[in-house]
């Protein structure tokens, strides 16, 4: 790769913050992706139940739909930091929980649903504050790299972490990949704790109600934006299923073991890495709505192939794909309401957004694990990939709002 492109594509880490906050983020979702995948064969193991597989991610989704708009109005109130150490804090706090649980062989399943529940609501407060604060690390111009570059270290560890976890589960057992989690949260609290970026908010004596309600209505009246929050919940709502329900393809289509497992994420999550490094490269590129559009089309095209899919390598090559075009997806649309936004709105209008990002996942995995029990979980998955594709077709030539950006 020539140098000039090395350059361009990693532009946002000549900024000493940005760089600490990305290795910190990316060290602690290592350990985070450790847990997902040993806490899902864990789930299944104890209950070969593919509802409580959805209910686990229904509960750890949940408090960011109920709180991560309050989360946002309290990232527009207090520094950012300090949001983000508390939830850092709390977070491994139910990792180290779980390996005590594990390690003494007395975990029940109701102890991972709670655990997850109060991770969550963790991270309803950290989420908007993290979103709200990477952007103000970097120069505007080079926003949309640090966003795609953002979008990289995610999924370097959901490449790096179901491996690991999978050898680990495979040779040591689950407490290993919990306990190893819980220590990976110190990387973000050292890096926390040495940026000298400020966010300094202004007082105000606005209730928060008042607050919120300005965050909504800025959104609302930017271009676009209600759209692009729409396809945020509708294409997590739909993607997401397709990870939560990996373990029963593994053991029950592909009879298969828990390496397996990590070896799939990790394939998916190499996929992620090479969707944000295509879009690290383009920098702050025109036509960002097309971009996202067909995107869009591929990543359901992929998960109504994987759906239907008996061979372990054919569902290998298509999970890369899913995952290049589900992070192309991810980066680009986050890079639109970035841009749109105000720096002293930030906090609240990414949390409408998330609102809508992240709620996507436990109602997508609410209605799922209802519906798989019924119909199977080829049928459900295979049927959300055909939906997204028709989604993406709808803002393509139906509704253009999105097309234009």
């Amino acid at each position: 790769m020539p140098v000039n492109v090395v350059r361009r594509v990693f532009k946002a880490f000549q900024y000493r913050d940005f760089r600490l906050m990305w290795f910190g983020a990316c060290t602690s979702s290592i350990g985070t992706w450790m847990q997902i995948v040993a806490q899902g064969w864990l789930i299944y193991r104890l209950s070969h139940s593919a509802f409580l597989l959805a209910l686990d991610q229904f509960l750890g989704g949940i408090p960011i739909f109920l709180f991560s708009l309050i989360g946002g109005v309290v990232a527009d109130r207090v520094e950012r930091r300090k949001i983000l150490l508390g939830s850092q804090y709390l977070q491994m706090a139910t990792a180290a929980i779980l390996t005590v649980l594990v390690a003494t062989d007395v975990v029940r399943v109701w102890h991972i649903l709670c655990l997850s529940f109060i991770s969550g609501f963790a991270q309803a407060f950290g989420g908007p504050a993290y979103q709200a604060l990477i952007p103000t690390l970097v120069e505007k111009d080079d926003m949309p790299n640090a966003i795609a570059l953002n979008s990289i270290q995610f999924n370097v560890a959901v490449m790096v972490g179901p491996a690991l976890a999978g050898q680990a589960l495979a040779k040591l057992g689950e407490k290993w990949c919990f306990g190893l989690n819980a220590i990976s949260f110190l990387a973000p609290i050292i890096s926390l704790s040495i940026i000298t970026a400020r966010f300094l908010p202004v007082k105000t004596t606005e209730s928060m109600f008042s607050s919120l309600k300005q965050g909504i209505q800025f959104a609302r009246k930017q271009n676009s934006m209600e759209a692009l929050i729409v396809l945020a919940f509708c294409m997590t709502a739909l993607s997401m299923p397709m990870r939560t329900y990996i373990p029963v393809f593994v053991k029950d289509i592909f009879h298969r073991g828990p390496e397996t497992y990590g070896n799939l994420l990790s394939l998916m999550g190499l996929g992620s890495i090479l969707g944000s490094l295509t879009i690290a490269t383009a920098g702050n590129m025109r036509r960002k709505g097309i971009v996202a559009l067909c995107a869009l089309l591929c990543l359901g095209a992929g998960i109504a192939g994987f759906a239907i899919s008996k061979l372990v390598p054919v569902s290998s090559v298509l999970l890369v794909l899913v995952g290049a075009s589900m992070m192309a997806v991810f980066a680009t649309v986050n890079s639109l309401v970035q841009l749109i936004t105000t720096n002293e709105m930030r906090g609240r209008v990414m949390s409408v957004y998330n609102f809508a990002f992240r709620g996507g996942m436990p109602m997508g995995n609410l209605l799922s694990g209802w519906l798989v029990p019924v119909f199977s979980a080829p049928v459900i998955v295979g049927v959300n990939g055909i939906l997204l594709v028709l989604l993406a077709l709808y803002f393509l030539f139906v509704q253009r709002r999105l097309a234009a950006l």
